[in-house]
């Protein structure tokens, strides 16, 4: 007997206990009596058989009876471990009561934790005493058609720094989030650890350590081993893209440097933070009435999302006719040492310079805020309540609707809270967080913040491209998604104040971004795929929906 386990491939069906520790395949109590008969299933489970709505509502009740949320994600991901599609059948019909779980913000505590909570080895973990043989440890993977791999070194999780080993709940929570928000097929995905070490003094001596106990391996002897292993991954799995996570400032800009012209890869950090930002940056210009010209942008933070979000602006303007000079003086950024300004430029590196202007040195962001009279102020550098009260009325004092982005994760390195941002600005700030926060009642309305959140962009980014088999993912797929995103914010949702659609629409938002940039891959000759007359149904027809099928 054979039956499919994954899109494109088959392989031995398997009977028994086997089949029921197949995370892919296992629908536990829901078999048939046929099924229990012909897979010797018989007497391994009780004899009642239950439908997945069963399933779902009993997964359901335990998930809302753990007392916190680590408990929950734990839940998830245990649930996911023995029964994949009824985790993300309960995922995707519980999304915004998920989400914050299974993603942010709960995975920063999850991957704080990781070596104390960890169950079951999900995904690889590839150190660099592998190296030389990191094809070989790629071969014990049991899927042979890997179409997505999310990977990182773990050097800079979220806010919270390096974490080494224990960053594995990154790759794996986006995964989840690519096949429940964009229908792609679990058994595509590989999540992937590189280990080369970690300068975390506290993690290292954690005795509940996964990782190696070693420092960072920096230099030479790093980027050959990156160079092996995207060299092995094209060789093993060639239709593969390559999503980089979390890695530090330097090695992020200097791989998407290298790899970006080579292979069919994108940094979410730089390039979805991006997206999603500039996306929801679009869509309060409806509230404010303004244009994209008439900007003067404030980043707090100057590292892969500040830089990779201005530059994003930068080509957007650009593409509407302001010259590229002139949009990159509107671009402020204020780093460790302060503004950036040009007295500073010797000491910039190559991403920061461009953005150094002429004007003089300013320490703290008050002071900015006040001299620059930024029309929309961004957090990005992971510094908790840096936008103060006096901050945020400074804004209020400048702008008739001040945009606030606090988008630093988690939640404890938010540079304000929705209330804080709404409160010291009368009501008047279009705000939106990397983090949650709940609807605020003010002078009788109901504010409902945005949650800025990567999901809303690199499921479609990475759908387009695997549905086209793009060769490369280019900025214009990223600035196409921007645009499909906040097209997708009803004027019903922007009066109450979001900027970004509800994640009930997620899976609609996914496919349409995944076709314009299925689209910009065909018209640009990137596409391996041929074009279908209907991209939008085509791709639809292609989503992986989490049902169960007859196995006899």
């Amino acid at each position: 007997m054979r039956a499919a386990i994954s899109p494109t491939g088959y392989v031995p069906f398997p009977r028994g206990v086997q089949l029921l520790n197949n995370s892919l395949l296992n629908k536990g109590t829901a078999y048939s009596e046929r099924e229990r008969d012909a897979l010797g299933l018989r007497g391994l489970l009780p004899p009642r058989i239950f439908t997945l709505e069963e399933q779902m509502a009993r997964a359901l009740g335990n998930f809302r009876r753990k007392t916190n949320d680590l408990e929950r994600y734990i839940f998830l991901t245990t649930l996911q471990a023995r029964n994949e599609t009824l985790f993300y059948r309960l995922l995707l019909t519980h999304l915004e009561e998920m989400m914050p779980v299974i993603y942010t913000p709960t995975v920063g505590q999850a991957c704080l934790e990781f070596g104390s909570i960890f169950r079951r080895p999900r995904g690889l973990w590839i150190s660099i005493r592998e190296r030389g043989r990191v094809r070989q440890v790629l071969g014990n993977w049991p899927m042979e058609d890997v179409r997505l791999v999310v990977v990182t070194d773990g050097e800079r999780i979220l806010g919270l720094g390096d974490l080494g080993a224990l960053g594995m709940g990154i790759p794996i929570g986006k995964l989840s989030l690519y096949t429940a928000c964009a229908g792609v097929h679990p058994s595509y995905c590989l999540p992937i650890t590189l280990d080369v070490g970690c300068d975390n003094e506290q993690v290292l001596a954690d005795p509940m350590y996964i990782g190696l106990r070693q420092r960072r391996v920096r230099g030479s002897k790093y980027d050959e081993f990156l160079e092996e292993f995207v060299g092995s991954v094209q060789a093993l799995f060639p239709d593969c893209l390559i999503q980089f996570e979390d890695f530090g400032n330097h090695n992020a800009f200097a791989l998407l440097e290298r790899y970006r012209d080579r292979l069919c890869t994108f940094n979410d950090d730089i390039q979805g933070t991006a997206s999603v930002a500039l996306g929801g940056l679009l869509a309060a210009l409806r509230l404010t009435g303004q244009s994209l010209a008439t900007q003067r942008l404030l980043f707090y933070g100057a590292g892969e999302a500040g830089l990779g979000i201005a530059g994003l602006f930068v080509r957007a303007a650009v593409r509407r006719g302001i010259p590229e000079d002139e949009v990159r003086r509107a671009c402020w950024f204020m780093d460790s040492k302060g503004l950036i300004v040009q007295s500073r430029a010797a000491s910039l590196t190559p991403q920061k310079r461009p953005y150094a202007h002429a004007a003089e040195p300013v320490a703290d962001l008050l002071s900015a805020v006040r001299m620059l009279r930024p029309t929309a102020l961004i957090g990005v550098a992971g510094a908790g309540r840096a936008f103060t009260p006096e901050v945020l009325a400074a804004m209020a004092a400048a702008n008739e609707r001040p945009i606030v982005f606090a988008l630093s994760n988690p939640t404890s390195k938010s540079e304000c809270t929705a209330e804080e941002a709404y409160t010291a600005t009368g009501g008047r700030a279009i705000f939106a967080s990397g983090s949650p926060f709940g609807p605020v009642t003010l002078g009788g309305r109901t504010l409902v913040p945005g949650q800025g959140n990567n999901v809303y962009v690199f499921p479609g980014i990475g759908l387009g491209a695997l549905a086209s088999r793009a060769s490369r993912v280019t900025d214009d797929m990223f600035l196409a998604a921007s645009e499909v995103l906040a097209s997708y914010t009803t004027e019903e949702e922007l009066a109450t104040g979001r900027v970004y659609p509800s994640l009930t629409k997620i899976r609609d938002v996914s496919v349409r971004i995944a076709t314009a940039v299925a689209q910009i891959a065909w018209d640009s000759g990137l596409a391996r795929e041929p074009r279908p007359d209907d991209v939008t149904g085509w791709i639809r027809r292609c989503l992986f929906e989490p049902e169960y099928y007859d196995y006899v």
